[in-house]
């Protein structure tokens, strides 16, 4: 029985590479961006051309219709839903130093990365546990946060906080949905060669070149998507709650 993966912000980027993955390892996809669906048919194609099994729904999972959109749909076409993937999420508009970042600029990033995430993920919960068991499992899901949960950024404040909520969400919800057969996981991208970082390359690359990365290269975002397939394999019955850095070292303390 194929399985049915909703991954947000999959248009491109991670989202896209782990869209690919769990389709190549056999899932159904959904695949959610907030543009129109014309706009993204080159990601949709190229899934299809792999023999991956997708439809799209156009959402921004900072909106309460939009959230129950993506689940009314994905069951209408699929019936159920088995692995969720949290990974849509913005950067501040202008990286602004901490004593002048704006509440607007606040309320956005936190609007959708945080409270996005924690409203779609209920939403996919209640569905999940209406499901029967498959493997042993009612559901899987992973929220992929960022380094910047833990490591400051005084120019980009409110990003740090929304992927510290998202780490929080991540703790919260594998407490409450474990006895229900549904695991949640994390993964934790360091420096990813997408177009958010296509801003700040020659930053990241001297930070590269200067040692800060044990593992000195960019990170590609096909190293998440690895991480985010084992996660949603059966590998990891008996986990739940956990992270795994994708950040080629740098989170190492170091002297």
């Amino acid at each position: 029985m194929k399985k049915t993966a909703i991954i947000t912000g999959s248009s491109r980027g991670i989202g896209f590479a782990i869209a690919r993955q769990l389709g190549l390892d056999g899932n159904r996809i959904v695949m959610v961006a907030t543009g129109a669906q014309e706009k993204n048919q080159t990601a949709l194609d190229e899934l299809e051309a792999l023999n991956v099994e997708c439809m799209y729904v156009q959402a921004n999972i900072g909106s309460h219709e939009d959230r129950l959109k993506i689940v009314r749909e994905t069951v209408e076409k699929f019936e159920r839903i088995d692995i969720l993937v949290n990974n849509a999420g913005v950067a501040p508009l202008v990286r602004a130093d901490l004593l002048d970042m704006t509440e607007e600029s606040f309320d956005r990033v936190i609007s959708v990365n945080t409270k996005g995430t924690m409203f779609l993920t209920q939403a996919v919960a209640k569905q999940m546990i209406s499901q029967e068991p498959v493997d042993g499992r009612r559901g899987i899901i992973v929220n992929v946060s960022s380094c910047s949960a833990a490591v400051s950024s005084v120019s980009r404040g409110e990003y740090c906080i929304s992927k510290a909520g998202v780490s929080m969400l991540t703790t919260l919800y594998a407490d409450r949905l474990a006895a229900e057969g549904i695991l949640v996981h994390e993964v934790r991208p360091g420096v990813i060669a997408t177009d958010m970082t296509s801003t700040v390359t020659e930053k990241y690359d001297q930070l590269i070149q200067d040692g800060a990365f044990p593992i000195a290269r960019w990170g590609k975002p096909e190293d998440v998507a690895n991480v985010v397939s084992a996660f949603c394999s059966d590998k990891f019955q008996y986990t739940t709650g956990n992270y795994i850095d994708v950040d080629g070292g740098f989170h190492i303390s170091r002297l």
